[in-house]
């Protein structure tokens, strides 16, 4: 397992990074597997989140015993000031069963907090690190001003920022000003949230890049069996992933929903992350599950969609939530007329 320094701090971690988002889809023996099999397998980098429902239990329930061996990173899912985010730090210290967590980081917050308002977010993650509650702090993003106006700004020591095969170039401009400021980039939706299905050209996209650090989002034993693979023999960007990574990129070019959630909740409970991009997944996995009677229910939904634009609003890719919906919709259908 190839490790590496995570910017200017002290923490040396695995190149293969563990995603833990997904774990809260399985129960806590399932977890407690996954998770102890890549330990075993060497990965020693974990990232949560507070958000995350019991993914932060099921780590601790799995890893508590081995902190030591492992690098533990959470975010400050809904906290709006200092004394909130230090209210769900404790919280997530109870729940990973650990005094501190090695990355504390604000998770994708609208602007940027003030760092001189002495009640802010940013003064809430300062305040954690005097009292020992975390070693080192960064912030999480889907918008690139807010990522680049981070890492330049000498106040985080990572950013977490989506980037993949697929990204654009100005996303990639990220990378070059991690490693001029010395800040830890941490890469999310390295799979584009499931669109990108070849694992290998996935992980050979970032790898050439020797300060991104992959955070896999993993939920079964498969999964993990795979990137493990991959890393025990990390494969080389070739000319023939090259060129299949520009025909994904024409296949994907435009808007299209990374399945982030943060559209959520829906008054109609349209399932957006899934539904917003299921013209694309059926077309790029397994389609059986998504012809079952139950996501026909769910994708009538979209339907009775009120059109009350909040999902718009809270989309971080700035997408015409609504607009997509439909047109996922109207392709499903054909979709089925067609099976």
């Amino acid at each position: 397992m190839e490790h590496t320094r995570l910017g200017r701090t002290d923490l040396w971690v695995s190149r293969t990074a563990f995603g833990a988002l997904p774990i809260q889809r399985v129960s806590f023996e399932q977890a407690r597997t996954i998770l102890r099999q890549a330990y075993e397998g060497g990965i020693s980098f974990y990232d949560t989140a507070r958000g995350y429902s019991d993914s932060e239990e099921k780590l601790g329930y799995a890893l508590s015993d081995v902190r030591g061996g492992i690098v533990l990173a959470t975010k400050s899912s809904g906290a709006q000031d200092k004394a909130s985010l230090l209210e769900r730090l404790e919280i997530s210290l109870v729940n990973l069963r650990t005094d501190h967590v090695d990355l504390l980081q604000l998770h994708n917050p609208r602007t940027l907090p003030d760092p001189d308002d002495p009640d802010s977010l940013y003064a809430g993650l300062l305040e954690a690190k005097r009292r020992g509650m975390a070693r080192y702090i960064g912030i999480t993003n889907h918008q690139i001003a807010n990522a680049l106006a981070a890492a330049r700004s000498g106040l985080y020591d990572t950013v977490q920022f989506p980037l993949s095969a697929i990204s654009a170039d100005v996303d990639l401009e990220l990378i070059g000003v991690c490693r001029e400021n010395d800040v830890g980039l941490i890469a999310m939706k390295a799979l584009s949230g499931g669109l990108l299905t070849d694992a290998r050209l996935a992980f050979a996209a970032l790898r050439q890049y020797e300060n991104v650090v992959p955070i896999w989002g993993i939920q079964r034993e498969s999964e993990l069996a795979e990137f493990l693979a991959l890393e025990a023999d990390p494969p080389m960007l070739d000319d023939d992933m090259r060129g299949a990574i520009e025909r994904e990129k024409v296949e994907l070019s435009g808007d299209f929903c990374r399945g982030c959630g943060y559209c959520l909740p829906c008054p109609v409970e349209i399932p957006i992350p899934m539904a917003a991009r299921l013209g694309l997944l059926l077309r790029r996995s397994p389609s059986a599950r998504f012809l079952a009677p139950e996501w026909q229910e769910q994708m009538r939904r979209i339907e009775d969609c009120l059109e009350c634009r909040e999902c718009s609003e809270r989309c971080p890719y700035d997408l015409d939530t609504p607009a997509l919906l439909k047109k996922m919709l109207a392709d499903y259908v054909t979709y089925l007329g067609s099976e």
